[in-house]
């Protein structure tokens, strides 16, 4: 690697390490300001309790939030000043390409991703296990447990299927529950019961006022009866689909728990599907942030370093505000989540090739 590089990639790891130290900062305080009456109002929370559980968590959540912000402004800052101290022009008088300028910031932009990359996958949805776990314990007022759910088809294996009007996720019963067994096309097995309860000790169900119906070529067999004690290859969280859960299981678990979902059937897995593939979205977008920051700011400006700043500033609130948008419609069931995700990153890496062939020339 020749001094150049090294230059720069010093420049580049320690600018960004250096505008996350003022940017987590700021949200600290901000959330200590928040919710210090709240850790007031539990005697018994220590500050250790607090910073393990709680502040840790949030810096590295939060940390992975912010670092498309802070590695674009880091990256306009000190690429600005080495353009008005004009080292850029000195760069390419001795001969050096723009194409070749970019090279450690395309390694940089790299390594960042990559530890982006690893940590949203793996360390950042623990952490927001042990973040939501805290505030659910001591700072919502207002819990997320549901206590139900209702209209629910499951699939349980290619020729099984189950539905509940409504299940008491807390009592663990079924209203108006329906069983069926098929062979290919054709019905051959039917339970219909008024209430269905599960029996955590023994994980059976009991199927109350039921009615058990056999179909055969010539004649149904019907079975009436009070109580029928059976087993279902189900458990009642496998009924329980929210959001907030996706943010917490690491991604080989997300991934099995969506494959194995839409063989059950389950229909909004829209939120799960985001969570999974925002993972991989938002650190791929360190490199094109980096290729749009180097093009803005490589070219000595008359205004100097507050206009690439005020530039840089406002193509990353429209990036923010898209990506936001992009996820809330990828969530919904009429949108796909995959392109929903990348939109974004497909825009602004189009703006980016546009802002390299023109910082180019």
């Amino acid at each position: 690697m020749k001094i150049l590089d090294k230059y720069i990639l010093k420049k580049y790891f320690t600018s960004f390490i250096f505008t996350l130290l003022i940017l987590l900062p700021i949200g600290i305080a901000i959330n200590v300001s928040e919710k210090i009456g709240r850790f007031l109002e539990h005697p018994n929370l220590g500050i250790e309790e607090i910073i393990k559980d709680y502040y840790i968590p949030f810096i590295i959540n939060y940390g992975n939030t912010f670092m498309p912000l802070g590695l674009f402004i880091s990256t306009i800052l000190f690429t600005s000043k080495l353009a008005s101290n004009t080292e850029i022009v000195a760069m390419h008088s001795s001969g050096v390409s723009y194409k070749r300028l970019l090279k450690p910031y395309i390694i940089g932009a790299i390594i960042i991703g990559s530890i982006a990359l690893y940590a949203n996958h793996f360390i950042v949805p623990h952490s927001s296990k042990t973040f939501e776990a805290f505030e659910d314990t001591y700072l919502r007022k207002n819990k997320k447990e549901k206590t139900s759910v209702a209209n629910v088809n499951l699939q349980l294996t290619d020729n099984d299927f189950v539905y509940f009007r409504n299940f008491n996720l807390k009592r663990n019963i079924g209203y108006d529950f329906s069983y069926e067994h098929f062979d290919g096309l054709q019905l051959k097995y039917k339970i219909i019961g008024k209430n269905i309860k599960w029996n955590k000790k023994d994980s059976t169900y009991t199927i109350t006022n039921y009615k058990k119906r056999k179909i055969y070529a010539q004649i149904d067999s019907i079975e009436l009866g009070k109580k029928l004690d059976t087993v279902f290859n189900f458990f009642p969280k496998d009924l329980l689909y929210v959001g907030y859960l996706a943010k917490e299981m690491p991604s080989h678990q997300l991934i099995k728990h969506i494959k194995k979902s839409e063989k059950r059937g389950v229909k909004s897995l829209n939120k799960y599907k985001v969570e999974l593939y925002k993972r991989t979205s938002l650190p791929l977008s360190s490199i094109i942030l980096t290729l749009i920051a180097v093009s803005l700011a490589a070219k000595k400006r008359r205004g100097g370093i507050g206009i690439n700043l005020a530039v840089g500033i406002s193509l990353m609130f429209i990036y923010v505000f898209f990506m936001k948008v992009s996820e809330v419609l990828g969530a919904g069931a009429t949108y796909n989540p995959l392109l929903m995700v990348w939109l974004p990153n497909i825009i602004f890496g189009l703006l980016a090739i546009y802002l390299y062939v023109r910082a180019k020339q």
